[in-house]
């Protein structure tokens, strides 16, 4: 049976809302269990968010897509493998789903529950850095074999985790969400626009390589 619509945004609600929330999460876990040793918080932090990626796309992959990210969403409406309209209701349930996940862990932790990030995360190598990563994902989703990519998504997330400058959000509504949150995967909301602009770009970057790697009848096409 196909999905209705209400649905498709309830799932993106729910699945970016879980998303931030390991995020946030593992990485307030990670930093009160860490003794201030940032290696071994990034490492947990990379752990749970690999884990929990892969689980909510299999989850809402069938119902949404699992995007869980405006610049996916925007890509899929450029290739014309999602209607136009949809795309301002999708990011839009994307980033009140991020929102929300930062307050669920703020309440699990008994953390005040409103609050903004002290993080700074700026400078052209972060911005590169978040480039590289949209990029890199944008093309793991596009090129992946189709019963892979929850596995390979989510192994490139927790690679990039590693080896981008930004730790990668690679998702203008992670870097929404992560604003929200004076923890260790914050980020000063200052310093968000610049992700998120490097985010779109690299996503169009993505798009651009995808397009000279895909066959000559596809590129017509």
């Amino acid at each position: 049976m196909p999905y209705t619509f209400a649905q498709k945004l309830a799932a993106e609600f729910l699945g970016t809302m879980l998303l931030i929330a390991v995020v946030i999460g593992s990485g307030v876990m990670a930093e009160n269990l860490s003794e201030g040793n940032n290696g071994v918080a990034l490492t947990a932090n990379t752990l749970a968010t690999v884990f929990g990626l892969y689980i909510l796309i299999e989850m809402f992959g069938p119902i949404s897509g699992a995007h869980f990210n405006p610049a996916v969403t925007m890509a899929m409406v450029l290739l014309k493998r999602q209607k136009s309209a949809e795309m301002l209701p999708y990011v839009l349930v994307q980033l009140a789903g991020a929102f929300v996940g930062a307050l669920l862990v703020h309440q699990m932790f008994d953390m005040q529950l409103l609050q903004f990030s002290e993080k700074p995360r700026t400078g052209w190598g972060i911005w590169t850095g978040e480039l590289v990563a949209t990029a890199g994902l944008l093309l793991v989703i596009l090129l992946a074999n189709a019963q892979r990519v929850s596995a390979m998504v989510a192994c490139y997330i927790g690679a990039a985790y590693w080896f981008t400058s930004s730790t990668s959000f690679a998702n203008p509504a992670a870097a929404f969400g992560r604003m929200f949150s004076n923890s260790f995967a914050g980020i000063s909301p200052a310093d968000v626009p610049g992700y998120v602009a490097f985010e779109l770009l690299g996503a169009l970057v993505a798009l651009a390589l995808y397009k000279r790697l895909s066959p000559a009848t596809s590129r017509a096409a």
